[in-house]
């Protein structure tokens, strides 16, 4: 038996693979992280299918379900929001798994900082003015950052920067990538990426902040800052440029 740890997206329904929906609509057990998952994938589970909120379990609670499970010879969908990869607290649940000698597979989903460059329109490699992104966060009181991962050390690069879970520290964030980027940097911050209640701001480093403010945003929101939200007269990528040879295979 399985337990598929499954991207379910940034908040719309429909922003998930083909593969999940198929494992959601096989697993016997579903367990979802609360309000980050739409309620309507939830309706994809089979009507006999034992589906668990674990906006208020442990990890430890958690795992013993995934365990729990396992035993019973049942599959898992184990629905995470946005991709697994990024700021997903699946590691520390497959460390535990994988003591256990419990089979698991990934599925990957989509994560909410493309949600966010969609629904700024926006491409975040540019030709010839940003060809690298920073995916970060900042430090809290649960969790600190690594040394050398501070936003001022992160931003000597330029690269374009985008900080997830970071709204409620917007003034912090400002202030620390102005010393790299500028003032009259492009920033912008999406929430709730995908959703009705979508939520999408553009302005500068300087003016950034009194409108996340002003929004009312705390939360569930992406920060991106970089020329790449405002490049203009960039060159042609080599892709599908004229004088690039191609062949028919």
């Amino acid at each position: 038996m399985t337990v598929y740890f499954i991207g379910a997206g940034p908040g719309a329904a429909d922003l998930i693979t083909v593969r999940a929906q198929r494992i959601i609509a096989a697993s016997p057990v579903c367990l979802y992280a609360g309000s980050l998952v739409p309620q309507e994938l939830l309706a994809e589970c089979p009507e006999e299918a034992r589906v668990i909120d674990t906006a208020r379990l442990s990890l430890d609670e958690i795992v013993a379900l995934l365990i729990e499970a396992d035993a019973a010879g049942q599959d898992v969908a184990r629905l995470h929001s946005g991709d697994p990869s990024i700021f997903s607290a699946v590691a520390e649940q497959v460390r535990r798994l994988e003591s256990a000698g419990v089979a698991y597979t990934v599925v990957p989903g989509v994560p909410a900082f493309t949600a966010a460059a969609a629904s700024l329109g926006r491409e975040l490699t540019v030709p010839g003015v940003s060809q690298s992104i920073v995916l970060t966060r900042v430090s809290t009181l649960s969790t600190a950052m690594p040394e050398g991962e501070d936003l001022r050390s992160l931003g000597r690069s330029g690269a374009t920067m985008v900080v997830h879970l970071g709204a409620h520290r917007i003034d912090q964030i400002a202030e620390e990538l102005t010393e790299n980027y500028g003032r009259d940097c492009p920033a912008a911050v999406v929430a709730f990426a995908s959703r009705p209640d979508e939520i999408v701001l553009r302005g500068s480093l300087a003016t950034i902040a009194d409108q996340v403010k002003a929004a009312g945003v705390t939360k569930t929101a992406v920060v991106i800052v970089g020329k790449v939200l405002a490049a203009e007269g960039f060159p042609d990528s080599y892709l599908y440029s004229a004088t690039r040879e191609r062949t028919t295979h």
